[in-house]
Parts: C-alpha cells; structure tokens; sequence
C-alpha cells in the first residue's frame, strides 16, 4: 500500500526516531509498504518518519545508480535501529533531493564514508562500512531518524534564500505526483 509523505514542517520530522523491537506490529507490512511508496515517488531512499512514524527504520533502493556504479545493482536493504559510529573521508558536495521537500536541491557536504551499526529486517546485527554514493543516501535518511532535514546543513544564507518554497510546501503549495500530508493543511 502506498503510503503519504509527511512534507517539511511536520512535527513528525523534527523527532529524534525511537528504537524498535521484533515485536513492532506488522513490522514486514510496514517494510513492503515504505518500498511501495519510495518506488511510486520515485526516491531511492525512505525512513520511517516520512510515513509519519517515530521509528528507526529506513529503507533503501540504491539500483538507480547502478548505470554510475555497477556495484549498486543489488543493493536494496532494510536498515532497523540504525547508528552511525563514525564518518571518515573527505567531504564532498553533492546535490540532494527529499521526498518531504520536493522539488527543491541543493549541494550538501558530507563525508565520503562511514560506520553504521544497524539491524536488518530479520533483526540480525551489523556493523559495517560504507562509502560513495551509498554512504550519502544513508546519511541523509539516517539524519530523518535524528529529526535533521538536509535544509539545516546550508549556511544561513542559503537557508534564508529557500524560506519561502520551504513555507509554501509545509502549506501544500507544491505539486507533487504522490500522496503526501503537509501540516498547515492536516491531509493528504
């Protein structure tokens, strides 16, 4: 089932996400159900709070970006009660997108590879490196589990300059070809 996207200024998006269990309800319905709604917008990457739920938990589809880096063919993986333990490398300027900030992108610096401590649908625990384009798009849905949209990671300046589309998406002034919730209007 295709589930809506909370859009930016959603109270849901500035919390820091709780820890979960093998006993969360429906748990594998939620998974399937955050794949559908990533494909049918087209993202790579989804977390939980994206769906309106406080939970470490984050999906991802990598295999768009298998035409740049063949290693990304098969890399689609569930990401439950995720930590990022350390980032090393250089930093580097990527341009990025959200499905709660649509149509909006702009360059964040990010290091190029890190540390994630997480457990994966089965609950089975992993500790593991990764880097390039991978270690970009869990950072960015790491930081949803934080309560951090990546506006917060531009200098004042640029920030300032992206009030008013920020404003006019919290408020449903955006077009967008999938469901989503925006909170100044309390629907999808």
């Amino acid at each position: 089932m295709i589930l809506p996207i909370y859009a930016y200024g959603s109270a849901v998006l500035k919390k820091v996400a709780e820890d979960i269990d093998s006993s969360y309800p429906n748990l594998n319905q939620l998974v399937d159900d955050m794949y559908e709604t990533m494909w049918a917008a087209e993202g790579v990457g989804l977390a939980a709070p994206q769906v309106g739920l406080s939970i470490r938990l984050f999906v991802m589809d990598a295999r768009p970006y298998a035409d740049e880096d063949p290693s990304l063919r098969d890399f689609k993986k569930v990401f439950i009660n995720a930590h990022i333990l350390e980032t090393e490398g250089e930093e580097e300027l990527i341009q990025e997108g959200c499905l709660s900030i649509p149509n909006i992108h702009e360059e964040i610096l990010r290091p190029g590879r890190i540390r994630i401590q997480y457990q994966d649908e089965n609950f089975a625990s992993h500790d593991e490196w990764y880097e390039g384009m991978i270690a970009r798009i869990m950072q960015h849905e790491y930081d949803h589990l934080d309560g951090r949209l990546f506006p917060e990671l531009l200098n004042p300046l640029k920030r300032r300059l992206l009030k008013g589309k920020l404003r006019d998406i919290s408020t449903g002034k955006v077009s967008v070809k999938y469901k989503m919730v925006f909170p100044s209007k309390k629907q999808i």
